[in-house]
């Protein structure tokens, strides 16, 4: 079931309407820093909501969450309900960055550079591959030195058109492409799960093949039929509690919120988008409108995978049974191709390539998100910092180089992603790893005047180094197979922990870093922190950001969180 010609009209109608709207963009840029980086500060809430989705739905989604919800049902989708996270954005934080006008936050930059090319590029690039190689399986292009695959193919293609255009236009070209391929992607995806429930006889078939544990949010604290202790053991038949993966509800109650609240609250990738508006209006109303959308993935991603699970499991559909069952069990490797695998076995000729286009719509929109936050990071909190003189053009100029550069590292990365094992779960908890000291530093630096930027840098040390040895910890086991750390050990101990828990950990000791550092020496020049914390708040900052919101916006967050109240009692088994 390849792509036929009308699939391949519509993937080339797709692309050219892209590279129009991208075009149309780059013809009216400016040549300035603000014009490149933050789109000249005059984005729609629209635009600037989309924008948000566009971006954050990538890679990620299209290889991980359909793979989780084939494997493990909605476990995941506590991460696709923290469209809350987006109001506390929206409500929070927005009016502080407002006031502050600031584009970046120097002290993260290297941190998040190094994150963006490690995970971020290399998810989307690996992804590109797996759609690649499953849509079209045969495609190969003979250089002459060297035969490319179609992982290869696609994982060049989609890194290098994408780059292309986010070089040229900046931010602009990213969000008002990433509009056109929100529609695309979610109309496309709602068509997978529809044709998908319409092979498999509807939503009662999913739920009696799928069974009442993939339909259950809240997973115990210790599997089922095993006993749980606090001794650090593994068994059969007794598990430490601290040990069980299995999405547990005390990791997803606690963890998974700080998770949610650093990505899409303090994230450059993110909030650069709400930094894209002309004022604190639009970009509230902009978040909100991120987090309808935000509410979309649970349906277009996660449902699909289980629909393709349940195809598979009932029999429906040999070939589905055969792509994802290795000796009659499920595979989970096999699995995380769970979404290119339902576009090919259950949609009709046309409408398969109208998703194949919204597949590539993720991809890109993911990928050109991430090459612009990293020029962005790089020249105006790094290279504007030991080149101060610089003009705008220069500025904007760096900025195309970094992210040429981004574009080339990612490139080069192609053969160590396919060459790596279990890299997508390894990738999955670096953001576990890294998020908790971020996280502490901006919710406490926004709640309390009194801490100052010795605790901030004490916490953000201190907990990027106990990230950094958990993953230092973690990377044998999940790169190297049959390597494992001896039972009872503390390293085994360290690498058997589950991921959120140790998240946790982390947090607790940089909130205690940060409050004992700060204390300990002298307290901050308040006059320098004014508006930028809620205890330096004046009158006219209040007025201003009351001025900025009317019953319109607290009608609508409401409305979202009615939505996310009502998929936790749902989704409960």
């Amino acid at each position: 079931m390849g792509l036929e010609l009308y699939d391949w009209i519509a993937i080339v109608g797709y692309f050219g309407i892209l590279l129009a709207v991208a075009w149309w963009v780059i013809l009216r840029r400016k040549d300035t820093a603000d014009d490149y980086f933050l789109a000249g500060r005059n984005l729609g809430w629209w635009v600037v909501g989309a924008s948000i989705f566009a971006s954050n739905i990538g890679s990620e989604h299209l290889v991980g969450l359909a793979g989780s919800g084939c494997t493990d049902g909605v476990a995941m989708a506590h991460y696709e309900l923290h469209a809350w996270c987006l109001l506390v954005l929206a409500w929070v934080f927005v009016p502080f960055y407002a006031r502050s006008k600031v584009s970046n936050r120097w002290v993260l930059s290297v941190i998040s550079l190094v994150g963006y090319v490690l995970t971020k590029i290399a998810v989307g690039v690996f992804a590109g591959g797996i759609v690649f190689r499953t849509l079209l399986p045969e495609l190969r292009l003979d250089l002459g030195l060297v035969v490319m695959d179609s992982f290869w193919i696609g994982s060049f293609l989609v890194i290098i058109l994408t780059g292309i255009y986010t070089v040229l236009g900046g931010l602009r070209a990213v969000v008002y492409t990433d509009t056109v391929q929100t529609v695309v992607l979610v109309v496309g995806s709602a068509l997978v799960t529809i044709y998908g429930l319409k092979a498999l006889g509807g939503w009662g078939q999913l739920r009696e093949v799928a069974g009442s544990d993939m339909f259950n949010l809240w997973k115990p604290l210790v599997p089922a039929g095993m006993e749980g202790t606090w001794k650090p053991v593994m068994s059969e038949t007794k598990i430490a509690w601290y040990f069980n993966g299995n999405y547990p509800w005390l990791g997803m109650l606690f963890c998974a919120p700080i998770i949610g609240l650093w990505y899409w609250c303090t994230d450059q990738y993110i909030v650069q988008r709400a930094l894209g508006a002309p004022n604190e209006r639009e970009a509230r109303r902009g978040s909100i409108w991120a987090s309808f959308l935000k509410l979309l993935p649970v349906f277009i991603f996660i449902i699909p995978g289980m629909i393709c699970f349940a195809l598979a499991k009932s029999g429906k559909m040999a070939g589905l049974q055969e792509a994802l069952y290795t000796g009659g069990v499920i595979d989970n490797e096999k699995c995380q191709a769970a979404f290119p695998l339902l576009v090919k076995h259950v949609l009709p000729v046309g409408v398969r390539g109208l998703v194949v286009a919204g597949l590539l719509a993720a991809l890109m929109s993911s990928l050109s998100s991430v090459f612009n936050a990293s020029s962005s990071l790089f020249t105006m909190d790094l290279y504007s910092k030991f080149s101060p003189e610089a003009s705008q053009h220069k500025l904007v100029w760096m900025g195309r180089l970094a992210t040429t550069v981004m574009v080339i590292i990612g490139l080069l990365w192609v053969p160590v992603i396919q060459g790596a094992r279990g890299l997508y779960h390894y990738l999955q908890a670096v953001q576990g790893y890294l998020a908790p000291p971020i996280f502490v530093v901006f919710f406490l630096g926004i709640f309390s005047k009194r801490l100052n930027s010795k605790g901030c840098l004490a916490a953000l040390i201190v907990g990027f180094l106990l990230g950094v040895f958990r993953l230092a910890v973690d990377t044998p086991v999940k790169l190297i197979d049959g390597f494992e750390y001896q039972e009872g050990t503390f390293l085994w101990i360290v690498s058997n922990i589950y991921f959120q828990y140790y998240s946790l950990f982390i947090f607790i000791v940089c909130v205690l870093v940060m409050v004992v550092v700060s204390w300990r020496t002298s307290e901050p020049s308040y006059e320098s922190i004014s508006g930028l914390t809620y205890g330096t708040l004046n009158d006219e900052h209040r007025r201003l950001s009351r001025g900025s919101w009317d019953w319109h916006d607290v009608a609508a967050s409401a409305v979202v969180l009615a939505v996310i109240l009502a998929a936790y009692l749902y989704f409960r088994g």
